[in-house]
């Protein structure tokens, strides 16, 4: 894909046109205050693999509404505590997998909590994390970005964001953790979360590192790019076409780019100027929202591939430089 966005030169200075919907905040800390009030102890047990430099855990925490999330723990053998701990979400699609498809975290001297994505892991690594719905989907289309889209008290990612704000809280309170030294971490999907859930609890965060992040500018990224999973909303809005204001308004309070703004941790991003998914102007929209310390690395001939581990060499740099 040719470059189809705007200048480099104007994406340093894009901000999104959305303005933030009324009564966000108290959107969000109603929910988190809701989860906390439902959550139950952490369940840790230890799984024997075969990687002898690094233990492994399968850990349950309550997400949204106290519901029971699962997650992998690795940490490096023998390691003597108190760790920094790295929190990793997942792209679109994917499930936590196995433990042996989590080794660079661990590798560097972190614990390592993977968060598995509810309902989701049958594109790839699959998921052990049902989604539970108490009021119902409702009409969606196939995908994740419009289901309990009627509102936002009934959307799938006010769940989902609550699972990783709570995440982070678990990771914080885990035996052998140094919850002073906390990382947030993921791509696309999980680069969102990782914004997210440092937006949502940021006194928790001591960094944030967000691959080509998904979910930044909603309203935007539906109008210039034909590429799943934005498509979604498009397919959704051919048949409900009477629904388009209500389901942006719904959309508007999972829009990063809100969340972005109430980061306080150093932020690395990373856009790639070739990505039809999440198109460089819309990670730049968060981006430009973070008030702090904050890196952005450019991939100019990149798609969502997004740097690939030329940018995982430069999240370990950056987390090392806040947090070891």
């Amino acid at each position: 894909m040719a470059h189809f966005d705007l200048s480099l030169a104007d994406l340093r200075t894009h901000r999104t046109a959305t303005p933030e919907p009324a009564g966000f905040a108290e959107f969000w800390s109603g929910t988190l205050a809701e989860a906390r009030a439902a959550a139950k102890p952490v369940e840790l047990t230890e799984v024997p693999t075969p990687l002898r430099g690094l233990t492994t855990y399968d850990v349950t925490f309550t997400g949204y509404a106290g519901q029971p999330i699962r997650a992998w723990l690795n940490v490096p053998a023998g390691a003597t505590g108190p760790l920094p701990i790295a929190v990793e979400f997942i792209g679109y699609g994917g499930g936590r997998g196995l433990p042996i498809d989590w080794l660079v975290w661990s590798a560097a001297g972190y614990a390592h909590l993977v968060m598995d994505t509810r309902g989701q892991g049958g594109g790839w690594r699959g998921g052990a994390t049902p989604d539970v719905d108490p009021d119902g989907a409702g009409p969606s289309s196939p995908g994740y970005l419009t289901r309990g889209v009627r509102s936002p008290e009934t959307h799938y990612y006010r769940r989902l964001f609550t699972d990783a704000a709570r995440a982070v809280e678990t990771a914080a309170e885990l035996p052998g953790v140094d919850a002073s030294r906390l990382v947030t971490t993921g791509k696309s999907q999980g680069g969102a979360l990782s914004i997210a859930a440092a937006g949502l609890v940021p006194d928790r965060v001591s960094a944030v590192i967000a691959g080509v992040p998904f979910l930044c500018d909603i309203r935007r990224a539906v109008t210039i790019t034909d590429s799943f999973p934005f498509q979604e909303i498009v397919q959704f809005l051919r048949v409900n076409a009477d629904q388009a204001e209500r389901t942006f308004a719904t959309l508007d309070h999972f829009d990063v780019v809100n969340l972005a703004r109430r980061v306080t941790a150093p932020a690395l991003f990373s856009a790639a100027l070739m990505d039809e998914v999440c198109p460089p102007s819309t990670v730049f929209a968060a981006y430009n929202e973070i008030a702090g310390a904050k890196e952005i690395e450019i991939y100019e001939w990149d798609g969502h591939d997004g740097g690939r581990t030329f940018f995982d060499v430069k999240a370990l740099e950056f987390a090392a430089k806040h947090v070891l």
